[in-house]
């Protein structure tokens, strides 16, 4: 062999493991992400900018050294089922869960891939992990409630609402968080303000006028929106906030996204620093950290808002004193 070709081949087999390394380092991650909105959701597309743009300001851009799955759940049980298990068996990376049910139908296809979770209520009670501190499993997120956000949601409702005596808890148990997480908490608050708290569940969409009708038969009924992941879907929230107003019935609401529809008040986390959240775990666990290991943390704000112009249409008369409390006031 002459001397120039072996020093070709030399140079060509000494390159190879600098290529095979920077082929390495750009090697595409896959994480599968599973939303409870329906895809035409402005707030759920919103979400997803907030964590595909935190992602990237980590380092991780999709085309290069990152693939996302994204499915929409549009707040339907049966398909949140169907997506967890397509996305479960693309063995992702890492997987982006929002909302209880949707992190519970995940936990149920696997108990290895790693699943960050944003809006879950009650991750204890609902058996994703061992403590908020340790989590000792494949799942860690941040929660959107405390136990106390209930009676908190209780007292807002009479305090702008003061002829309120009767308040329906309405959620869809195939989609709700668990109603025993904010228990004592409303129970707590209900008998503080003379108010009579009853169970309103409904299985299907045209279960829920008669549960708003039947609390407008007297003008000292009210309802209060769990936490509910079938409330992620517009035509489902259209819905209470429509049925709310044409009854006459106040209503408070877990999430903001409801009085800027037309809905009375509402009390809530702010799920968009959450999500932004979430994307941090998904970047730490990318480069090796084990959900174990990251403890799930609790909400670090929460957001009050108004519509006025629902309130004067319930003839209701707010107190300067919860308008001034307010974050986000809607004329």
């Amino acid at each position: 062999m002459r001397r120039r070709e072996f020093i070709a081949l030399l140079g060509s087999a000494t390159a190879l493991p600098i290529t095979a390394r920077a082929q390495q380092s750009e090697r595409v991650r896959l994480i599968g992400a599973l939303m409870a909105f329906a895809e035409s959701d402005p707030a759920g597309l919103s979400e997803v900018t907030v964590f595909r743009d935190a992602l990237k300001k980590l380092g991780w851009t999709e085309g290069k050294n990152l693939r996302i799955e994204l499915r929409w759940g549009a707040g339907d049980a049966d398909k949140i089922k169907t997506f967890a298990k397509e996305l479960v068996h693309l063995q992702p990376d890492a997987i982006f869960s929002v909302t209880t049910s949707v992190t519970s139908a995940l936990t149920r296809e696997t108990r290895t891939i790693p699943i960050v979770f944003a809006v879950v209520s009650d991750p204890i009670g609902s058996g994703f992990a061992a403590s908020l501190a340790h989590p000792g499993g494949n799942v860690t997120g941040f929660t959107t409630n405390e136990p106390a956000v209930g009676g908190k949601w209780l007292g807002l409702l009479k305090e702008i609402a003061p002829r309120t005596v009767r308040v329906a808890l309405l959620f869809n148990p195939a989609t709700a968080a668990s109603l025993q997480f904010f228990r004592s908490s409303i129970q707590a608050t209900a008998s503080s303000v003379a108010v009579q708290v009853i169970d309103a569940p409904f299985h299907a969409k045209n279960e829920i006028e008669g549960i708003v009708a039947a609390h407008a038969r007297n003008s000292d009924g009210g309802v209060i929106v769990m936490p509910d992941a079938f409330f992620f879907n517009v035509p489902n929230r259209n819905l209470i906030v429509a049925l709310a107003a044409r009854y006459g019935v106040p209503t408070i609401y877990f999430q903001h996204i409801f009085v800027e529809e037309g809905g009375l008040i509402s009390y809530g986390a702010d799920f968009a620093e959450e999500v932004r959240s979430a994307a941090g775990y998904i970047d730490r666990i990318l480069k090796g950290a084990k959900p174990t290991d990251l403890p799930i943390q609790l909400p670090l704000n929460y957001e009050m808002a108004i519509n006025l112009k629902t309130a004067a249409s319930l003839g209701l008369n707010i107190p300067p004193t919860l308008l001034a409390r307010a974050d986000e006031v809607i004329e």
